[in-house]
């Protein structure tokens, strides 16, 4: 699975400890492809990878991926799951959308609730938004703290490092188990935001997908800014980062999120499970049956569990149809 990549990772990267300013990070589109058909060209390849990544990661059986996606409203949550999952088989992926929590949600601790969702071993699971909410939204209208009915703290700002440090074990907990977390967060620019909010009003298929509050919510850019900051400087670790992509162009944010998904697949090392030799002679004789026969070079493990797994793994095909959810307001 020898996958070319195309961006620096790095570059996109929150280390541990980093201080983040989104206003000094650029939102346009950088210089490692030329345009959109490159990028897309860029996307095709990796979805190529993702196929193959996601059939061993289901055959192995032992670890699982979940990605999360976080942005200001419009920042392309949506889309992003449409393009660079579509190549991925539905069997093995799930997708989740966080909006606020109901009722019984409401009795729980707030990490209770994606518990439900996690991916379980060989799957892929997507949080368009997730668990962070309850340090981004929730900071910036801590009203909503009231139907929560928490014990008593002496500052908000203890809560909040309080919350910070509950995700960073959360996450910890999730990577000892075997989930592997990627955490991408689509930075947005305002007037971008801005033209892709009339063009939902200007579009008759699109105008399901806006909510007047996202201009309400539009009026507090800066607290929201201020609420990624913290939450990134204080939750993006060695095992579970955050990468800070651009998102006024959606091609490029998509092309990026799909190299570092296959790259982070890929250094997985995902293998399929090996026949042992008392199985390879019953498959032998089995073939016999059929008048055929699975060979023995040194290849033959290989040759092997291709034909086993070929029922027990999912049928991944690269032109699958898109994996799509609907999700009013976020995007």
């Amino acid at each position: 699975m020898g996958q070319k990549h195309r961006f620096d990772h790095k570059k996109f990267r929150v280390a541990e400890g980093d201080k983040v300013r989104l206003s000094k990070i650029s939102t346009a589109a950088g210089k490692e492809l030329e345009g959109k058909k490159e990028g897309a060209q860029a996307l095709v390849d990796d979805l190529t990878t993702l196929t193959e990544c996601q059939g061993r990661l289901y055959a192995e059986g032992r670890r699982s991926l979940l990605i999360i996606l976080q942005g200001m409203d419009a920042a392309g949550k949506d889309g992003t799951i449409q393009h660079v999952m579509r190549g991925v088989n539905p069997q093995g992926c799930r997708i989740h959308s966080f909006r606020a929590p109901n009722t019984e949600e409401l009795q729980h601790h707030f990490l209770w609730r994606p518990m439900r969702f996690l991916p379980e071993r060989g799957m892929i699971a997507i949080f368009n938004r997730s668990y962070y909410e309850e340090v981004l939204v929730v900071r910036v209208h801590p009203q909503f703290l009231d139907a929560q009915k928490l014990p008593p703290f002496k500052k908000l700002s203890n809560l909040w490092s309080q919350r910070f440090e509950e995700i960073r074990n959360f996450e910890e907990a999730l990577t000892n188990q075997g989930t592997h977390v990627i955490k991408f967060y689509l930075h947005l620019s305002q007037d971008e935001q801005k033209k892709r909010l009339l063009e939902r009003l200007n579009t008759p298929e699109k105008q399901w997908k806006f909510n007047s509050r996202d201009l309400e919510e539009r009026k507090l850019w800066k607290e929201y800014e201020k609420a990624f900051e913290d939450m990134m400087e204080n939750t993006s670790t060695k095992q579970a980062p955050w990468y800070i992509i651009p998102a006024d162009d959606k091609w490029y944010s998509r092309a990026a999120i799909a190299d570092i998904i296959t790259h982070q697949l890929t250094a997985m090392d995902l293998q399929y499970p090996e026949v042992s030799p008392e199985q390879r002679a019953h498959y032998q004789e089995l073939a016999a049956t059929l008048g055929g026969s699975i060979g023995s070079n040194s290849d033959e493990s290989n040759i092997d569990v291709e034909n086993v797994s070929a029922e027990e793994k999912p049928e991944v095909k690269s032109e699958a149809k898109p994996t799509e959810t609907k999700s009013k307001g976020n995007s």
